[in-house]
């Protein structure tokens, strides 16, 4: 019934308006202004909702936590700056160290930091990820920039010599650039890391980090993460579109 009822009031508010446009061309200005401040008064609702359920409709969805993993795969992970919104959304003049979102990190050693971070909504087909980050460099007087990102608990909980930790990343950028991708953990007092270098084809990089050439020491592992580091990032627009991490064991041969 009270769809009913709300179905019968909308379409009488359709015709009234109708009318209103009809007689705006002949209504004389003190009851075309009046016209005009309801329209307004309407029209400002109208767009608060339209911003609400395009935000929540756009593909792919907030909060959205579809991964494409290898085969036999145990663990998967996106990090939360790339499943839902932050705030703030961007920051200008970034410093050293200046967290973004929960559990990323922005490093350089500029002098004078020009270099702009923001998230921004992804929309494209092929996308996965509701959300991406841009970063915008301008003049980089530094020798490194770095993003950092923390792994959860999930990610060294059973971590051992015989896994495969894939990272893959969406990327564009308006010049070509080399990506590393440092993977760190921390068993005990000593850390160990694996270095290898993303090899972007359309878009797309993909780099597995084989834990049996590693120092790990599974029964003291505590913590995880990765370091994104750029080369010479200057007059670039870098766009992360999507991030991922998995983990599989090796074929038992």
């Amino acid at each position: 019934m009270n769809r009913l009822i709300d179905m019968l009031f909308h379409r009488r508010s359709l015709r009234w308006w109708a009318r209103a446009q009809a007689r705006a061309q002949n209504e004389d200005w003190y009851a075309l202004r009046k016209t005009r401040a309801r329209a307004r008064e309407i029209r400002r609702r109208v767009d608060r909702v339209l911003h609400v359920a395009e935000a929540r409709l756009i593909l792919p969805l907030i909060g959205s936590n579809a991964i494409e993993k290898p085969l036999h795969s145990d663990w998967a992970h996106r990090p939360d700056l790339w499943k839902g919104p932050i705030s703030p959304a961007g920051v200008a003049a970034v410093r050293s160290k200046t967290q973004i979102g929960d559990g990323v990190r922005v490093f350089h050693d500029c002098k004078v930091s020009e270099l702009t971070v923001r998230q921004i909504r992804n929309t494209r087909e092929e996308d996965l990820a509701p959300f991406g980050l841009r970063m915008d460099v301008f003049h980089f007087d530094g020798s490194f920039l770095s993003l950092v990102v923390d792994l959860p608990h999930g990610a060294a909980d059973g971590l051992q010599r015989r896994h495969l930790v894939r990272m893959t990343l969406t990327v564009e950028m308006e010049q070509p650039l080399e990506i590393f991708a440092r993977f760190n953990f921390k068993c005990g007092p000593n850390s160990e890391q694996l270095v290898r270098e993303l090899q972007v084809e359309n878009g797309v990089g993909i780099v597995d980090f084989d834990m049996a050439y590693s120092n790990l020491n599974e029964k003291r592992l505590e913590r995880a993460w990765v370091d994104l580091i750029f080369e010479n990032p200057q007059l670039n627009q870098i766009e992360l579109r999507d991030l991922t991490f998995s983990r599989r064991p090796r074929a038992e041969i």
